[in-house]
């Protein structure tokens, strides 16, 4: 059974880097539609809106990437304590 939860896990932790990765650029290229649209401003806008989006995303994705680097170093630190625990 551990091993469904671990996978499972980590379909989530990868849905949420998906999703995470993919919302930014897709709001940002939204934002340029509306502008375009809007104001009649030219194509060159969704050049700037496909970098801020990209950088959005790569911020995000990074932040997620520390998240879990983080919890997998505390359940190591968690294991090898009760690893410890058990010898003494």
């Amino acid at each position: 059974m551990k091993k469904w939860a671990g996978i499972i896990s980590n379909l989530t932790i990868l849905t949420q880097f998906g999703l995470s990765f993919v919302t930014p650029l897709l709001l940002c290229l939204g934002i340029c539609w509306w502008l375009t649209n809007r104001f009649a401003l030219g194509g060159w806008v969704y050049l700037i809106g496909f970098f801020f989006g990209l950088g959005g995303s790569f911020t995000v994705a990074y932040k997620l990437y520390l998240q879990v680097t983080a919890r997998e170093k505390k359940e190591k630190q968690e294991k090898k304590k009760v690893s410890f625990n058990r010898h003494n």
